[in-house]
């Protein structure tokens, strides 16, 4: 036998006998006959190349070799039970850590409902949330530091071939105004009517200005701001300094009294966002009960 072939069998056997002083109770602990836990011990001994008792008829005792052993022993057991513990704790969820990355209207919009549900079943499961933009968020997830993202890239990355992507949902935009507003009761929106307004942009790597400006190629809008934030948009927007137009996923941020949101009927302006990760590998169990969580909430949401 080599040292490699040495198993908890063999530990626990050897613990047994140094408590028990005898082979017969030693055996009874182990739930072995006499003779099989013998041949165990003597494997034992074999293996790590020396007599580790001193036997006669009348008692058991350690050799100095078997003394110097029995701590390793006892360690090597409390590691492989702290080790054991610990992986249980994480698949029956009551420990470890998920880093979602996930579009900042997402995760200040319905994500913290399903983060709260979430953490109240499982408490000892930690959440990290990284809120960016999507080619931020799928940096993460390419980089190791993120399990999964919640993005508005995820057909393309595909090609990359590191990560995988399935469809989340497809997010409609909406135009929000001052109810004041001449357009808050236009009829029949368009895409013209919006351009001699002044119009409150979001910047070229937001997902939002990309579909935007994809489904109205080539007209321009009358851009006087262009931010970063929709909580900026909100408060640009109330002050009467312009218009602008926003996901459905968003339209949380503008429900105030003084304004309007108003579904906008562009052909091809929608925004598809995805679940985004590793190709190789799988989620934790924790990763995948909160990733699964997140995609049936998904489904419940209306996008009207």
């Amino acid at each position: 036998m080599r040292a490699a072939d040495l198993s908890t069998r063999h530990l626990r056997g050897f613990v047994a006998l140094t408590e028990q002083r005898n082979f017969t109770r030693a055996a009874q602990l182990c739930h072995l006959s006499q003779p099989a836990f013998s041949a165990l011990i003597q494997a034992l001994e074999e293996t790590v190349g020396t007599r580790l008792f001193d036997r006669d008829t009348r008692s058991v005792q350690l050799t100095p070799e078997g003394q110097l052993f029995e701590r390793s022993a006892r360690r090597l057991l409390d590691d492989m039970g702290a080790a054991l513990t610990d992986l249980a704790d994480h698949v029956e969820r009551r420990k470890g850590r998920v880093h979602v990355a996930a579009l900042p209207s997402l995760a200040a919009g319905w994500l913290p409902g399903v983060f709260a549900e979430f953490s109240h079943q499982w408490p000892g499961v930690e959440i990290e949330l990284s809120d960016a933009l999507s080619d931020a968020c799928i940096a993460l997830v390419r980089g190791g530091q993120a399990d999964f993202a919640l993005a508005a890239s995820g057909a393309g990355v595909s090609a990359a071939g590191d990560l995988k992507s399935r469809k989340l949902c497809t997010d409609r935009f909406h135009l929000v105004c001052r109810t004041d507003h001449p357009l808050a009761q236009e009829r029949n929106l368009s895409a013209r009517k919006l351009a001699p307004w002044p119009f409150i942009q979001m910047t070229r790597d937001s997902s939002v200005r990309q579909a935007l400006d994809a489904a109205i190629h080539p007209l321009r809008l009358n851009a006087v701001f262009e931010v970063e934030h929709l909580a900026t948009v909100t408060g640009l927007v109330e002050a009467g300094l312009g218009i602008s137009v926003v996901p459905t996923l968003t339209l949380f941020h503008f429900q105030r009294e003084t304004l309007v949101t108003r579904l906008l009927p562009l052909p091809g302006l929608r925004r598809t966002l995805y679940v985004v990760q590793r190709r190789e590998g799988s989620l934790s169990i924790a990763a995948q009960t909160l990733c699964d969580a997140i995609v049936a909430r998904m489904s419940t949401l209306k996008f009207d």
